[in-house]
């Protein structure tokens, strides 16, 4: 697997609090981790535990109260607001569970808004592969109301892709799919993964997408606490039963 021996993403001593006074919540409590290049890792837990925010930590969508993320060697507490949103655009692919497709756009223009949006050219041949890749050639013309919900997630997949970013941050993208549909996703992050060594990231409650992963992290009141590599879905079951009777949950 390319690239195995190298960390693309470092969490390191996160915490993120929400909330003031007694009404504060500790979403992340020093969670460490780090995130394997070329590997396809999942990321499980209670709920509550903090899978959301730590992807969103890492994404650089929400900013941890103190710690640190390091992508690649880039420590994303030193960017500002601006260079922050570049980084998104350009090193980052984010799969979120509602979709999140611009309602006016095609599905073609939705694939590419990351590079619409940066004016850079769009690689077709790049383009072409994915499209093939999500077997969506006959609907790239029509809107996201035309398309079923894997339809459009799978889009939201295409788009998260094309632009080749370091690392691909999935929030339970097949939660709101059909298990034929969900499959789909999965082979496509997969194929990411094995084919074009892609960084994937997912969160996910379903012990079956999580076994299609090379590594299940866990976390528990916002801490890693645990982890599998090249878990079945027994296993990740197994580990959650015990889970229930170590933590209380």
């Amino acid at each position: 697997m390319v690239g195995r021996d190298r960390a693309a993403v470092r969490a390191i001593g996160l915490e993120r609090i929400f909330g003031i006074g007694e009404a504060q919540v500790a979403a992340l409590d020093g969670c460490s981790l780090e995130l394997a290049q070329g590997e396809f890792t999942a990321i499980m837990g209670p709920s509550g535990s903090g899978k959301s925010t730590l992807l969103h930590c890492l994404a650089g969508l929400d900013r941890q109260s103190s710690g640190t993320v390091l992508l690649g060697e880039t420590d994303l507490a030193e960017l500002s607001d601006n260079q922050l949103s570049d980084l998104r655009r350009d090193r980052i692919g984010f799969v979120f569970q509602s979709f999140n497709l611009i309602p006016t756009l095609t599905a073609r223009e939705n694939i590419t808004l990351p590079a619409d949006i940066g004016r850079r050219a769009v690689d077709e041949q790049r383009f072409a592969e994915i499209v093939a890749a999500i077997g969506m050639e006959d609907r790239l013309e029509h809107f996201p109301s035309q398309l079923s919900g894997g339809q459009q997630q799978r889009i939201a997949c295409a788009r998260a892709l094309v632009t080749r970013p370091e690392v691909i941050f999935a929030d339970e993208p097949t939660g709101n799919l059909d298990s034929r549909a969900s499959q789909s996703i999965l082979d496509f992050l997969r194929r990411s993964v094995d084919v074009h060594g892609q960084t994937v990231v997912m969160v996910t409650h379903d012990p079956l997408a999580a076994s299609r992963c090379d590594r299940v992290v866990f976390l528990v009141d916002g801490r890693m606490v645990d982890e599998l590599r090249d878990p079945t879905a027994e296993q990740i079951l197994e580990w959650m039963r015990t889970s229930v009777e170590t933590w209380g949950r």
